[in-house]
């Protein structure tokens, strides 16, 4: 559980930044051995400030929807998401 109560509210990528921070801490702190987990928080806050950015525009507020509606966002996202071809 997060010190902050409000910390997964306020951060929607916190499982993927705890995960970051664990690898590095099992991995003594060899950024080389982690690549993958700093990528997908990576990803994560990209999709994430596009979300908050697109409900500024629209006027929608609070701009990072409630936690409740996370997962039925990113569900939508990866829907719409043209597949990709190698």
């Amino acid at each position: 559980m997060p010190r902050n109560l409000n910390a997964e509210r306020d951060n929607p990528c916190l499982k993927e930044q705890e995960l970051s921070f664990k690898c590095l801490n099992k991995n003594n702190f060899d950024r080389d051995k982690c690549e993958v987990y700093f990528a997908n928080y990576n990803n994560c806050k990209e999709f994430w400030n596009k979300i908050r950015a697109d409900r500024r525009g629209k006027g929608i507020a609070p701009y990072l929807p409630p936690i409740e509606e996370r997962e039925a966002i990113k569900a939508e996202y990866m829907k719409a998401k043209p597949p990709k071809t190698s």
